[in-house]
């Protein structure tokens, strides 16, 4: 688990909410505990707003949309996160699971962090059905509404109020945010080891395209990876699932859970509202 200090924070035990002494200049942050663990998060509350968003339904074309304030995770989830529920660490020997209201993943046949690292690392090459229920999953255990950013939410709270498709005509910029081609030796790297954006949510830039809920309510990624050049890197960096994300798996049907040859496939966590219960 990572957390981050500030000389004006305050950070109290268990889920907690920190906040600045002015909530104008520093960011609202949430740290979650998942219950029956040690393991925390943390989720970084971005206000409402409206922004231009340049609709991919609609060629392109650009139209400023209203946003509902909610919380995301200040980092992509990572395997701290996810080995919970993947490997039932929130479950006593004894104990047995019952509810319907998701499934777990079925077991990785390697290891799914490809040798890359693990603690502090994003999690990698699961499926957008694996992501969406380790958010019911999340919800489940902690009473919270969680669930996959939408495309518009995603961007949104990329862009901060600053960023633009002009923002990163340099490299040398982009370096300072961003794992992509040139900076990350092919590979994803620990969450939260460059610069924040404007509203102090990591790696919202490359390191792994984020799984997120399209304007179409299809399954889409945003925000470029780790094995993408800079230029394709940038705020509006969208891409559609494709079948060669698992063209080696060798189940008949395929894996529902992982995507053997996405390994720069990962996500984030979007919370309604931390102090709503379900």
């Amino acid at each position: 688990m990572l957390l981050f200090s500030f000389c004006s924070l305050t950070l109290l035990i268990g889920s907690s909410l920190v906040e600045g002494a002015q909530s104008n200049q520093q960011p609202k942050i949430f740290v979650q505990e998942i219950p029956n663990t040690t393991v925390k998060f943390e989720l970084v509350y971005v206000s409402d707003g409206e922004f231009e968003f340049s609709d991919p339904k609609k060629g392109g074309q650009k139209s400023k949309v209203k946003i509902k304030g909610f919380w995301i995770g200040r980092t992509e989830v990572t395997w701290d996160e996810y080995d919970v529920f993947l490997y039932k660490l929130d479950l006593t020997e004894s104990e047995e699971e019952s509810t319907d209201a998701y499934s777990r993943p079925s077991r990785p046949y390697g290891a799914p962090d490809r040798g890359w690292g693990h603690q502090g690392y994003p999690v990698i090459g699961i499926t957008y059905h694996a992501a969406e229920q380790y958010c019911k999953w999340l919800s489940h255990k902690t009473g919270l509404r969680f669930r996959l950013p939408t495309e518009i939410e995603w961007e949104y709270a990329c862009r901060a109020n600053s960023w633009d498709e002009a923002t990163f005509k340099e490299k040398s910029l982009l370096d300072k945010f961003a794992w992509f081609a040139e900076n990350s030796n092919n590979k994803t790297q620990p969450v939260a080891k460059k610069q924040p954006n404007p509203w102090s949510i990591y790696d919202m830039l490359g390191n792994v395209a984020e799984w997120c809920t399209g304007v179409d309510g299809k399954p889409v990624v945003r925000g470029g990876s780790f094995k993408d050049p800079a230029e394709k890197v940038q705020p509006n960096a969208r891409e559609l699932p494709s079948p060669d994300w698992q063209a080696s798996d060798p189940q008949v049907p395929k894996s529902m859970w992982w995507l053997t040859d996405a390994p720069f496939v990962g996500f984030r966590v979007l919370c309604e509202d931390v102090g709503q219960k379900k």
